[in-house]
């Protein structure tokens, strides 16, 4: 395949602006000799002649004029492009994808997609919700370039393919209706709940959380209901059906006829912010891990 030299032709563009091997030589901080040499090698790489060379200077042959076209517009091409790429590093241009899911897509995600693109407007914004393991699968895929992720002590996230950023812990609330007696304490022992019927959330991380919390304390929870999400727990809670766990920051719309109380020694999950470990983040991906750090340490910050 037939190659030009980018460099070489900024050279022929410099003779022609120049009209001489000298002056275009002064401009470039090159000798003559060399700008010569460069010349002599281009028409080498086209095969035609490109220069001829009078005693007050130097003129393009109709085939260099032609050349000269076409390095002008590379030229400007190249321009365009770095100019582009500018934008994209100084985030006036470019698309950020985030996963979440879905007890911070209703929390911790909407706070940082306000502040980041209140930082960069002109930065796109698309974040997909799933289960851990599709958000996993997201990653790998490239689908997104960040994701939000949690773990328990026992169940922690180990990849090696991932870069894992610890955000904030995430502690264990009781809901009970606010007429319950505990409803007013500060916070509240498991093994003073042995008594009372539990609302779960069938096959999810809080019910492994109740069983294990329950266990240490020497006795298995009363399953009353298993609710398919927080809202139907919350509803089941205020109904009187019994008590549950949930993480605090699944609570951002919390009722007013339930009330959320600290869980003492309770597990936190922790939140984590996760992206490939070989894959360099783009300069809003970069950007926006700062954002998510600033929101998570407001959130921790609220009791």
């Amino acid at each position: 395949m037939a190659t030009l030299d980018l460099h070489r032709l900024h050279v022929l563009r410099e003779v022609a602006r120049a009209g001489s091997l000298t002056s275009a030589a002064a401009v470039l901080s090159f000798t003559t000799s060399a700008v010569s040499q460069q010349i002599s090698k281009l028409e080498q790489e086209v095969g035609v002649a490109l220069v001829e060379r009078h005693p007050r200077g130097v003129a393009l042959t109709d085939a260099g004029a032609a050349l000269l076209g076409y390095a002008d517009e590379i030229d400007r091409t190249i321009g365009a492009a770095l100019a582009e790429m500018g934008e994209f590093a100084g985030l006036r241009r470019g698309q950020l994808r985030m996963g979440t899911f879905p007890t911070v897509g209703a929390s911790l995600m909407p706070d940082v997609v306000r502040a980041f693109r209140a930082q960069h407007p002109e930065i796109a914004v698309t974040v997909v919700s799933g289960r851990r393991d599709a958000l996993l699968d997201h990653l790998r895929r490239r689908d997104i370039e960040l994701s939000l992720l949690w773990d328990y002590p026992w169940e922690e996230v180990r990849d090696k393919e991932l870069t894992l950023i610890p955000l904030m812990k995430d502690p264990t609330t009781l809901l009970v209706p606010r007429d319950h007696p505990v409803a007013r304490r500060r916070s509240v022992r498991v093994d003073t709940l042995e008594g009372e019927e539990w609302i779960v959330r069938d096959e999810h991380p809080v019910a492994d959380v109740l069983r294990r919390i329950c266990r240490e304390a020497g006795f298995d929870p009363r399953i009353a209901f298993e609710a398919n999400d927080y809202q139907e727990t919350q509803g089941m809670v205020a109904a009187g059906i019994g008590i549950a766990l949930a993480p605090r920051l699944a609570l951002s719309a919390l009722r007013p006829d339930v009330a959320a109380v600290p869980v003492a020694a309770a597990p936190a999950r922790r939140i984590l912010l996760a992206h490939l470990a070989g894959r360099r983040l783009s300069p809003a991906a970069a950007q926006s891990v700062s954002v998510f750090r600033s929101i998570a340490r407001e959130a921790a910050s609220v009791r």
